[in-house]
């Protein structure tokens, strides 16, 4: 399948909604409950970069950035959040908005990029190592799900970074 990777849009939120949704509704993909409004999401995400996996104009995933703090100093480390349509994984769609948001954070002075997976989500450890991200930790009883199959469980979060190497930090 021929897809391109493109900057994300508000026209795309629609789309970017629904892939969420089927994210939150595994229980394996964050401890949000529900989908936020437009708004919400957009104040809490980075500008750039924000990416779409389109066909025609149909959105088969999006990755986008979180600044991890206010604090100056944090300024170029973000957290990852990359959603791919449950119908198009295993595609290589994933890897290919990775490595868009690796080489567009790049370009906007991000030295970090981090993650945290829950250890059920094999699929998104395994992209992420194979995208070198290493597993700096293990968050025990992080928080308890507050929806879908593990509601009322403690997790456990994988926290994952990858260091740039095209952003000095010397």
């Amino acid at each position: 399948m021929e897809y391109r990777i493109e900057e994300m849009s508000e026209v795309d939120w629609p789309s970017v909604r629904a892939i969420l949704r089927q994210g939150i509704e595994t229980g394996n993909a964050t401890f949000e409950a529900s989908v936020p409004s437009w708004e919400t999401w957009d104040a809490v995400h980075l500008p750039d970069p924000r990416c779409v996996a389109r066909v025609g104009d149909s959105v088969l995933g999006w990755i986008a950035l979180s600044p991890v703090s206010g604090r100056c100093v944090y300024g170029g480390v973000a957290e990852v959040s990359l959603y791919v349509d449950t119908e198009h994984r295993r595609r290589g769609v994933g890897t290919a908005l990775l490595r868009a948001a690796i080489d567009r954070s790049e370009a906007v002075g991000i030295w970090t990029l981090q993650a945290g997976v829950f250890p059920e989500n094999e699929a998104s450890l395994a992209l992420l190592g194979r995208e070198g991200f290493r597993v700096i930790g293990r968050r025990e009883k992080l928080g308890r799900m507050p929806h879908g199959p593990h509601v009322g469980e403690w997790r456990d979060v994988i926290l994952l970074e990858r260091r740039s190497r095209a952003v000095a930090t010397d």
